[in-house]
């Protein structure tokens, strides 16, 4: 199974491949059901992007856990890995002038 999806940059086209193959993240599932099927940590209704956007916002991965006690560093860095690895499938190919 491959699964395409493009996303459109300006005059980059951004591209991202997802193989069946790519690296198993035992942590992480995504489940149509639960959070309109993103990806999420496992056995919770938290997402990677809502981690990955805590950081982005400032909060260390303490605060995080703070406020989700049910986490832990694993998990957490689990949704890193996660998200490094979707982030390493992408290739952009520049679109001509």
């Amino acid at each position: 199974m491959m699964l395409i999806s493009f996303f459109f940059f300006k005059k980059s086209l951004l591209l991202n491949l997802k193989f069946s193959q790519v690296m198993e993240h035992p942590l992480i599932e995504r489940n149509p059901q639960v959070m309109l099927g993103k990806p999420i940590i496992k056995g919770t209704r938290i997402t990677v992007e809502l981690i990955m956007r805590k950081l982005a916002d400032g909060f260390t991965v303490d605060d995080i856990i703070a406020m989700y006690p049910h986490l832990t560093l694993p998990l957490v860095q689990a949704a890193f890995a996660y998200a490094a690895d979707k982030i390493a499938d992408e290739i952009v190919l520049e679109a001509a002038a």
